[in-house]
């Protein structure tokens, strides 16, 4: 697990090499005062998905390096800038042949796969003459030079390219998240223009009180506060707020026991002030702004909290935060609904790339219409030529027999009938 948490965590990624030397302090807690608690085997806590491309191949190395003694020994001693540096790849020399044998093996099938997807892209656009190997090159987690050994080059590239890939994690899911607002507001839009003058005020009027409907929602506390804990403590741990304990607190939340609250373990704090906001049951409330919601709660504890920005909160940090002026008296939390995702300028530039896309989709398809009626001309025009020479075929039979020749056979050899 050490090593599973490093490159899976740190960043969602590459951390923490002190697992050993920051254990959670132990705490005596009353179980019979705590809520829906129960035991977690680490060892069924599965690895989250990371959203990358190469997950499955970077779960893979990490399952065999953590057989290896020798490497999960250096991995013990090193520290975040020794394995992000790429020190610590150096030490794949020493691992066992069993080990190599293994990782071989997953490197060829990882360059079989990125292989047949390229293939399977190209094929689709019709193109030919595939330089597979060239092609290889813009995937930057593996050593593309040597596609059947796995060397500590691959390794090295494989936790920056981890790197580099989760660090523009969050980013890209608010750029996505912006685009599905701006989608919505579209669509809306020019639904509008579809209708009457009549039809039209009334949608409009739907659209303000659903508007105010979802606004209209209890007070949300400060994501990371004590109030905003204190809350959790109460309501889904079961304790008496009066005996509020950061500790304890820590020590409940770590899930699976390994001293850090992960990203995972914090956005599950956040689960009772988003449902004061968002009910799937209700229509005015969209569960994907709820995850943008979500996402900015924890984005917003991680600046606040993580001091050393490896993405995890060691009890340390948790306990500093705790002392922190913004922790006892924070300013109010401004949710979603309080604020604007896009300009009216961004609008117009996102609906001009989609009237140029939706274009460029016009132009292919009449491209393709005009392809399919030349192949429908060319089809009528071989039906014709066949049918005229079937005529001919015909008109020749009848000569013949006309003539009184004998008709010619399969083999072209003469049928001879004798007169009766």
């Amino acid at each position: 697990m050490r090593w599973r948490t490093i490159l899976l965590r740190y960043y969602f990624f590459l951390v923490t090499c002190l697992l050993t030397a920051l254990e959670a302090v132990p705490i005596d807690i009353d179980k019979t005062k705590v809520k829906h608690t129960q035991p977690v085997e680490s060892a069924k806590i599965e690895a989250p998905d990371t959203g990358l491309y190469y997950d499955e191949y970077l779960k893979q190395v990490i399952d065999v390096l953590e057989t290896d003694n020798h490497f999960r020994e250096k991995l013990q001693k090193a520290d975040i800038e020794e394995i992000k540096s790429g020190r610590l790849s150096k030490e794949l020399d020493l691992v066992s042949h069993r080990v190599r044998t293994k990782l071989d093996e997953l490197k060829r099938q990882e360059v079989a796969r990125l292989r047949m997807l390229i293939k399977a892209k190209l094929d689709s656009h019709q193109d030919t003459g595939i330089d597979h190997h060239a092609l290889l090159k813009q995937f930057d987690h593996l050593n593309h030079l040597n596609p059947e050994k796995f060397e500590s080059t691959d390794l090295d590239m494989l936790i920056k390219a981890a790197t580099s890939d989760l660090e523009h994690y969050d980013k890209t899911r608010h750029e996505e998240f912006k685009k599905y607002e701006m989608m919505k507001e579209h669509e809306r839009r020019e639904y509008l223009k579809t209708l009457n003058e009549e039809k039209r005020k009334e949608e409009e009027s739907k659209f303000e009180e659903m508007k105010k409907k979802h606004e209209n929602h209890p007070k949300v506390n400060h994501p990371g506060s004590k109030d905003q804990l204190k809350e959790v403590w109460e309501e889904t741990d079961g304790l008496d707020p009066n005996d509020f304990d950061p500790k304890t607190f820590f020590k409940l939340h770590d899930v699976n026991s390994d001293g850090f609250l992960d990203e995972q373990e914090l956005e599950a704090l956040f689960t009772k002030e988003l449902e004061k906001v968002y009910d799937p049951k209700n229509e005015e409330d969209d569960m994907v702004e709820m995850e943008e919601e979500r996402l900015r709660m924890r984005e917003h504890v991680m600046n606040e909290v993580d001091a050393n920005k490896d993405r995890l909160v060691t009890l340390e940090e948790f306990l500093k935060a705790t002392e922190k002026k913004e922790f006892l008296e924070p300013d109010g939390w401004e949710t979603l609904d309080q604020q604007q995702f896009f300009t009216e300028e961004e609008l117009k530039a996102y609906e001009n790339l989609i009237s140029l896309q939706e274009n460029e989709l016009k132009k292919k398809a009449d491209e393709l219409q005009k392809q399919k009626e030349e192949l429908q001309r060319q089809h009528d025009q071989l039906e014709a030529q066949k049918l005229e020479y079937h005529q001919a075929v015909q008109q020749m039979e009848q000569k013949k027999l006309q003539q009184e020749i004998p008709p010619s056979g399969p083999g072209g050899e003469l049928k001879f009938q004798p007169h009766v």
